[in-house]
Formats: structure tokens, C-alpha cells, sequence
């Protein structure tokens, strides 16, 4: 199925629902094969400090998060666009996979170009195990939303922020996390 959403005139979907899926909650534990390990969920007391994020259609503010290995981040996640986004911590690999998880949300109705529908999700979740969309290293909000991640990052990792709202991260809605020593 190709699903396409045009809202302000930006083409905000359309992928193919060929791409693999991979439940998230094993990619943001690093478990899946294949998949580097990501970081884990952080105690919001252990936080160094807090960024804080906005989500345009189709892009962040900011672009770059410059972050040290081992540091415990809180994020402060505000959806500024007129669809639904999500803000998602992982690799490049790793939010592949999740795509087709997200073209599986669309298709069963849970997303929408400017909402969640929640009774589709719980649906979804009782009938194929996922699509409420609860992982630790991600956050999916509607349009003036907000919503908060802490996150305790790995050592040695590449990774970035992205939207796999499907189109979004083709259209170039990802940002890198630089990781220091």
C-alpha cells in the first residue's frame, strides 16, 4: 500500500509497506541481531542536563545534538508542525527497520496526517503485539503536543534522531547525535 498525506502542501508519506519489521522495544535494548546497542532508558535523577527539542514538518530544532558517552540526557520533545512526528533515538540501520512498523500503524489506521487514533492503536496492540507505540527511546506526538525521553547513551555508537513517520525521514526529518568522549 502506498499512503500519502498532503497537509500545507508537503508530501509527508509514502513508503512501501515491503520493509522489514523489528519491534523497537529490542532495538532500543540493543538486542536485535545485527543492531549496535543504542543506550537505555535514564533515571531522570542521574540527568546531567536537558535539551530541548522541537519537531517541524519535516525537520528539527535543532539539526545536531552534541552529547558525551555515558551521559544520562533528559529531552524535552515539542511537536511545532502541523502532523504527527516522532522523535526517536537509534541508528540509521535501526530506524530502517522501524519504518515498517510505522507503515503497519498507518495501514491499520493508528496514524493519521494530524493525529493518533488510540482505539485503532490498542486494537492493533491486542491483535499484532505493538502499535501503541510506549518504546523508552522514542516519543510520537500530535501537533502541539509534548513529550519527554531520558536517555543514558553508550559508548562508541553512531546515532541520530529521526522521525519514521513513514516519508518523514526520507524527506530528511533526522539529526545527528555526535558522541564525545
Amino acid at each position: 500500500m502506498n499512503f500519502k498525506f498532503v497537509r500545507q502542501g508537503i508530501a509527508a508519506a509514502g513508503l512501501a509497506a515491503s520493509l522489514p519489521v523489528v519491534a523497537t522495544a529490542a532495538l532500543a535494548a540493543g538486542t536485535h541481531a545485527g543492531v549496535e546497542a543504542i543506550g537505555k532508558p535514564g533515571n531522570a535523577s542521574d540527568r546531567t542536563r536537558t535539551i530541548e527539542v522541537t519537531m517541524y514538518d519535516n525537520y528539527y530544532e535543532p539539526e545536531t545534538i552534541d552529547i558525551r558517552e555515558g551521559e544520562t540526557v533528559r529531552f524535552v520533545i515539542r511537536n511545532g508542525g502541523d502532523l504527527v512526528h516522532e522523535f526517536n533515538i537509534g541508528t540509521a540501520k535501526g530506524h530502517m527497520a522501524h519504518q515498517g512498523e510505522m507503515m503497519m500503524m498507518v495501514e491499520h489506521g493508528v496514524l493519521e496526517a494530524d493525529r493518533i487514533n488510540w482505539d485503532a492503536a490498542k486494537k492493533m496492540q491486542a491483535s499484532m503485539g505493538h502499535g501503541a507505540h510506549d518504546d523508552p527511546n522514542s516519543t510520537l506526538l500530535e501537533p502541539g503536543q509534548t513529550g519527554e525521553i531520558v536517555w543514558t547513551f553508550p559508548e562508541h555508537a553512531t546515532l541520530e534522531f529521526a522521525c519514521n513517520v513513514p516519508g518523514h525521514y526520507d524527506a530528511g526529518m533526522m539529526g545527528e547525535i555526535n558522541l564525545t568522549h
